[in-house]
């Protein structure tokens, strides 16, 4: 399987792609890729059955692709975790070098380091860690943009990209804290929220909001 294609299944399984349908605006969101390259790869997958698509809808993973989603989630993270935890990467910087790891490293010595780790249930940024028999906790949350004006919600993960997370370190945008949404901007989408654990007004831009997955 190529690199790229390993990225999508990667990123349909961090945007909910086990359990709902994806859009194909979200993928090209998250990759930072056009709309047109995803509806080509989404093809190609769908003709290798790693996903379902209803047109207009999305996509979801199929049973094959959720395992090597799975698979390469579990590589990824416990990567993260460790070049995070023990090694002290600055959390941004971790996703390149997990990138690169995940794909020398065998089931053995995966799970040799989860039982060094002490079993992580959930990488720096938030995201689930399957098991190595499979299992993980299910997420039901949404992305920032989806809260409603007046709704309090906590964050509880972020997408796995650079940028995005040097920018929320900037702000201090943490996994736990708690906000309030006071609007949407109908034209330019930020959302404009207040952070109650830190007593602070943010104003969130629309594809930052798109990378935060808030509960």
């Amino acid at each position: 399987m190529t690199p790229m294609k390993e990225d999508y299944l990667k990123i349909i399984f961090e945007l909910g792609g086990a359990n709902k349908l994806v859009s194909n605006k979200q993928i090209a969101i998250s990759l930072n890729i056009a709309a047109g390259s995803v509806t080509e790869m989404v093809n190609k997958m769908v003709d290798g059955k790693l996903v379902e698509h209803e047109p207009y809808s999305g996509v979801r993973l199929t049973a094959t692709g959720m395992k090597y989603a799975e698979e390469l989630v579990r590589k990824h993270r416990i990567w993260e975790v460790f070049l995070t935890n023990t090694l002290h990467f600055d959390l941004p910087d971790v996703h390149d070098e997990a990138e690169r790891l995940e794909h020398v490293t065998s089931d053995k010595m995966i799970d040799h380091l989860d039982d060094f780790l002490g079993h992580p249930k959930r990488c720096p940024h938030g995201g689930v860690i399957p098991d190595r028999n499979g299992h993980y906790a299910k997420d039901h949350d949404k992305i920032l943009t989806e809260a409603k004006d007046g709704e309090t919600v906590v964050v509880n993960r972020f997408i796995d990209n650079h940028d995005l997370l040097t920018l929320l370190g900037d702000i201090k945008l943490d996994i736990g804290d708690q906000l309030k949404i006071i609007s949407h901007d109908p034209f330019e989408g930020s959302v404009t929220v207040d952070n109650l654990t830190d007593k602070k007004q943010l104003v969130i831009g629309y594809k930052t909001a798109h990378y935060v997955f808030v509960k």
